[in-house]
This record gives C-alpha cells, sequence and structure tokens, in this order.
C-alpha cells in the first residue's frame, strides 16, 4: 500500500513488530533508532537491534541523539502513521503532528496498569497472572494516551522477564497489522485511561536486584524472574556478587540465607528456592552442578543480608 508509515524502536522486542510490518503490503519510509553505543566492556559501538534488522532490510535508517533535529525531515515523509515500540526517547508535541493519524505506541502492559519504562519486570516482581498489550497514541504525557485496543497474556509459571518479552512481542507482530489498517481507515475507537487506576513501572535500578533472604521464597523467586537477565538478583559471598539467574521453588525451611543441602537450596524467609542457574561476578552463567564443583558455597553456610 501507498500509505507512508515511519517506525520508531531500539531493542529486540520490537524486531519481530518491525519484521512483521516489512513482510506486510505496508512500506516503512523511515526506521528511527537510537545511536550506537559503547558497551560496557570495549570500546566498539554496537548498533541497537532495530537499527541493525533496517540494514538488513535495506529500509532508511536514523539514530539521532535527540529527535527534534529531525523535525523537518519527518515533516518531509508526509506521514500517514508513525508505529513507537519502546524507542526511548519523549516525542514532542511538535514532533506527534507530524502524522496524520498520530503516534501509535505498542506498551508492555494492560493500561493504565504499568504506565511507564518497566512494565515486563514489575508485573513479574509484583508477582501479577495476566499480562498484555495496549495499542495506544501517544500524547505528551508518560503512557497516558488514549488506547484502541488491548490484548491479554497469562503469565506462566516460574516466567521470566525474557520469555514474557518474547511473547508479547511475538503477540504484537502478530496483532499490529490489523491495527493499523483500522487506524489508517480511521475504524478504531480510542478511549481516554482511568488514571485513577494507574500504576507505575519505573525504570529498574541495579540495587534492586539485592536478595534479601528474609524475603519470602516466592517473592525472591519473582525478583529473580523479573530481573532476568538483566539487571539480575543477586546475593554477595566472599566480596563477589553472584547472580541468580533461574531457580525453582522448595518447601524446605532453615534459618534466612542458609544453604540446606548440597545442590545450592537457600532457606528464604518462608520456604527455600532452589538455584539451577548461577553466574558468578566476572564469569560465564553455569549450571549449579558445575558451579559447586569449585565454590566454597557448601551446606551449613548462612548468606548475609548485607
Amino acid at each position: 500500500m501507498d500509505k507512508k508509515i515511519a517506525f520508531l524502536g531500539k531493542p529486540n522486542f520490537a524486531v519481530p513488530i518491525l519484521k512483521s510490518i516489512h513482510q506486510s503490503n505496508y512500506k516503512i519510509s523511515c526506521v528511527f533508532s537510537q545511536p550506537p553505543r559503547k558497551s560496557n566492556r570495549g570500546h566498539k559501538l554496537n548498533k541497537s537491534p532495530i537499527h541493525l534488522l533496517s540494514e538488513e532490510l535495506g529500509i532508511e535508517i536514523k539514530t539521532p541523539e535527540n529527535i527534534e533535529k529531525e523535525i523537518d525531515y519527518i515533516k518531509s515523509l508526509n506521514l500517514d502513521l508513525a508505529i513507537v515500540v519502546a524507542y526511548g526517547q519523549i516525542l514532542s508535541k511538535d514532533i506527534l503532528s507530524l502524522s496524520k493519524n498520530g503516534f501509535i505506541n505498542i506498551h508492555a502492559s494492560l493500561l493504565p496498569k504499568w504506565r511507564g519504562a518497566a512494565p515486563i519486570q514489575r508485573s513479574l516482581i509484583n508477582m501479577d497472572k495476566i499480562t498484555g498489550l495496549s495499542i495506544m497514541k501517544i500524547n505528551p504525557k508518560l503512557d497516558e494516551g488514549p488506547v484502541c485496543n488491548k490484548y491479554s497474556l497469562d503469565i506462566l509459571e516460574n516466567e521470566n522477564a525474557k520469555s514474557l518479552a518474547d511473547r508479547l512481542s511475538n503477540l504484537a507482530a502478530e496483532k499490529i497489522l490489523t491495527n493499523i489498517e483500522n487506524i489508517l481507515q480511521q475504524k478504531v475507537n480510542f478511549e481516554e485511561q482511568d488514571s485513577s487506576m494507574a500504576t507505575y513501572a519505573k525504570k529498574i535500578q541495579k540495587i534492586e536486584g539485592k536478595i534479601n533472604w528474609n524475603n519470602g521464597a516466592d517473592e525472591i523467586l519473582a525478583k529473580i524472574n523479573g530481573l532476568y537477565p538483566q539487571p539480575g538478583a543477586w546475593f554477595s559471598f566472599e566480596n563477589d556478587r553472584h547472580k541468580i539467574l533461574r531457580a525453582t521453588l522448595s518447601k524446605t525451611t532453615m534459618k534466612p540465607g542458609e544453604i540446606i543441602d548440597d545442590e545450592l537450596t537457600i532457606s528464604c524467609g518462608n520456604k527455600s528456592i532452589k538455584v539451577t542457574e548461577i553466574q558468578r561476578e566476572g564469569k560465564k552463567p553455569q549450571k549449579t552442578r558445575d558451579f559447586l564443583l569449585g565454590s566454597k558455597l557448601k551446606k551449613g553456610i548462612i548468606l548475609k543480608n548485607e
């Protein structure tokens, strides 16, 4: 179709959605993503997943530090629609006025619940049973725009943030084409959110990953899953951080923080968790049985909360 569509996004979450639109009858005029950044461990500039995909698909890609500086270019595109998926920059009123049918955001929660930067992580940490997607029109306020569609998804038992993000992303890729068609044909109703019901998914801070063994095992497991793979839930032992990547619940209980067997089952405020995958600071992830071969973490040790 000859409609002019822009796509704004950055992370892996946005990749299946861009692919879906590209493989349809819709032509993407331009993609906007974040500039290449240096990784923590090196000086090489790394392009975002959406930047790499756009180059692979032969779509024009722009990576401004500030999208406001591209306002004349965006105006020249004469856009019918713009799709936004975890782009990472605030869009001003001036930018938002440059698409006939608005800038449409795919948000990974059932709005108005979990407005903000980390809806997937917060839903898991909060031990929600259901989450989903909201298709909304962006306004200058944080995730407060009117919504045209919501899609629910059950959270699976012991699901982590990576798995849930993948499932939500694939759901979005499946649903976005119908939404684009209906929005362009003005066959959708955008309904205002009830802000009195809003909750906020603030950005995850690394310090939130610190495990307090006085907390219940369910709460600790929810943190492990919600913060996987980054920044991770962790504890300290002999001045090294140990990130717990995967774990399961166990009913055995001793003193909080006590390692109660030779398989790295750790007692919590109630019940315990059995660690199945772990990563010592500066090392690669390991299955617990391999990790324990060279570790001083043994049965009877009590891990501190400090």
